[in-house]
């Protein structure tokens, strides 16, 4: 009787693993895609499977919410020392702790974004054969930061570790600052003399029509491109400059302008002047996705392009002033982004914020993504808080899944002690994905593997993927009582420890997803919790 009791025994075992490994794998068959999906017209549409007989700890097909996206972004100047570094002569420890707080506090406030100004005027706040180092870094033109490092590279490590991207925003035309120092033997005003030309304010400007400029400093992207692990380019609204700066008097450009007469040249100076701008804009356009894909171009051109535009707005004409034709470049789709200044309040007459908005929402004929710049920093309004949260919230009313916004600047958020709790515990409270820019092509993401060990009271997740050099964030979902959550976590971050219970609900499941640098989802894996 004992001997029959034990064969009974092992025999009912053996049925079982034999039924189990038979379950475990359909349901793995029925997790993975089918290689000839397009030619199997017989079979039946994938779908998920009853979770009464799924095996705990197995994986499954389900519905994931949306992730929430959003760009959300801060614009940190160097020229001047307006932002970073605060003084021109600051140790190199010193330079490196202002950045960490600055990336600590745009981390911690559900930012993702970071617009860093590299460039300020013909020099570079990185280590470059083509331009010397900055003034506004060291106090003196060509010198190098002592012990010497790169602070670009140092800013795109440290915001890439905050699950931050780092645009580097150069400013193209401009060639020394007022408040720059006096021009060395180093500076670009005296190495690039015969394409540089004085303002009556003191400042110099690279000649946008000459084919030099346009060379040189396309030579100055190029090298950016190719060298760091940047996410975008960055050029802001100085192309020619601001009347103001040559006093009313008109830009000097004689040399070149009577050039293009002598080669038989139709166009009126202005024109003239609009299309080398606009040739210059299409090239570098092209010429970073010919290096990187999938570093993107992003403009923050003045938010006015002409007055009249949308009909009843007043005040300066890019267009006609800054010879910058932006409405053409969002037209031709030569940005991935686009962030017109709308530095106005809601209740601008003359320039009221949604208006202008929407009419360039209607020139966004291509749907490139259109991120309006907000003046954080001195918005004419007694409540500044208030007016930024109500301006965002506009912008998502106007922009839909394709929401975004770009904050001048980050003196704005630390300087206002109401700014950031405002955004914090309002339209920032949850952290949100950059949106998905699906004109440019991408590796497609594989899914990643999902791992779980039971630790008692909690589970410990882990998960990785073949291709992870192509990942830049993960998006964790958990499941309570049916209920699921999700949470952003940075790239370094392959493990968490999650409780079995939490404010009175059970653990039910777990999925994880990857995303990339242009903000794709991989396809998820997901695992229930028994």
């Amino acid at each position: 009787m004992r001997i029959n009791y034990l064969k009974l025994i092992i025999l009912s075992g053996v049925f079982t693993s034999f039924m189990a490994c038979s379950t475990q794998n359909n349901a793995v068959k029925a997790s993975m895609p089918s290689k000839n999906t397009a030619k199997n017209k017989t079979s039946p549409p994938a779908g998920p499977k009853p979770e009464a007989v799924i095996p705990p700890d197995e994986t499954f097909r389900t519905v994931l919410p949306e992730i929430k996206r959003e760009f959300r972004g801060a614009w940190i100047a160097s020229v001047a020392n307006i932002n970073w570094p605060s003084r021109n002569n600051l140790s190199v420890d010193q330079q490196k702790a202002e950045a960490i707080s600055m990336l600590d506090m745009l981390k911690d406030n559900n930012f993702n974004a970071v617009i860093f100004q590299v460039r300020p005027s013909g020099d570079a706040l990185y280590t470059s054969n083509i331009e010397p180092w900055s003034y506004f870094l060291t106090g003196k033109t060509g010198t190098a930061p002592y012990p010497n490092y790169d602070p670009l590279q140092f800013w795109i490590e440290e915001a890439h570790k905050r699950g931050l991207e780092l645009h580097v925003w150069l400013n193209p035309y401009r060639a020394h600052h007022s408040n720059g120092g006096t021009p060395n033997s180093l500076s670009m005003v005296n190495k690039l003399s015969d394409i540089v030309i004085r303002l009556k304010n003191g400042m110099y400007w690279f000649d946008p029509a000459n084919p030099k400029t346009q060379g040189h400093v396309s030579n100055v992207v190029k090298d950016i491109v190719k060298r760091y692990d940047i996410d975008a380019v960055h050029f802001d609204d100085y192309f020619y400059p601001y009347a103001t700066y040559n006093k009313g008097a008109d830009f000097p450009d004689n040399a070149s302008w009577n050039e293009y007469l002598r080669n038989g040249g139709t166009l009126s100076r202005a024109d003239w002047r609009r299309d080398n701008v606009n040739k210059f804009v299409e090239r570098i356009y092209k010429e970073i996705h010919a290096e990187k894909n999938y570093v993107r171009f992003g403009i923050s051109p003045f938010g006015i392009w002409k007055p009249g535009y949308p009909q009843g707005v007043v005040g300066s004409s890019q267009y006609d002033e800054l010879y910058a034709d932006a409405k053409l470049w969002l037209n031709k789709g030569w940005v991935d982004y686009f962030s017109p200044q709308l530095y106005w309040p809601v209740e601008s007459k003359g320039q009221p914020f949604e208006p202008l908005l929407q009419w360039w929402k209607s020139e966004n004929t291509l749907n490139r993504h259109l991120w309006p710049g907000l003046n954080t920093v001195e918005i004419r309004s007694s409540d500044r808080p208030a007016e930024i949260k109500n301006q965002i919230n506009i912008s998502r009313q106007v922009l839909g899944n394709n929401a975004g916004e770009i904050h001048w600047s980050i003196a704005g958020l630390t300087k206002n002690p109401g700014m950031l709790p405002a955004l914090k515990n309002g339209p920032y409270k949850e952290k949100a994905l950059v949106p998905k820019t699906p004109w440019l092509k991408a590796i497609p993401l594989q899914t990643p593997s999902l791992f779980i060990n039971d630790n008692g009271s909690f589970i410990q997740v882990s998960w990785s993927t073949k291709n992870i050099k192509e990942v830049f964030q993960w998006v964790l979902f958990t499941q309570y009582n049916g209920i699921w959550e999700t949470e952003i976590l940075t790239l370094d971050q392959l493990s968490k420890e999650i409780p079995k219970s939490k404010d009175g609900k059970t653990l039910s499941a777990v999925a994880i997803k990857a995303i990339d640098r242009l903000g794709n989802e991989s396809d998820y894996t997901a695992k229930q919790i028994k």
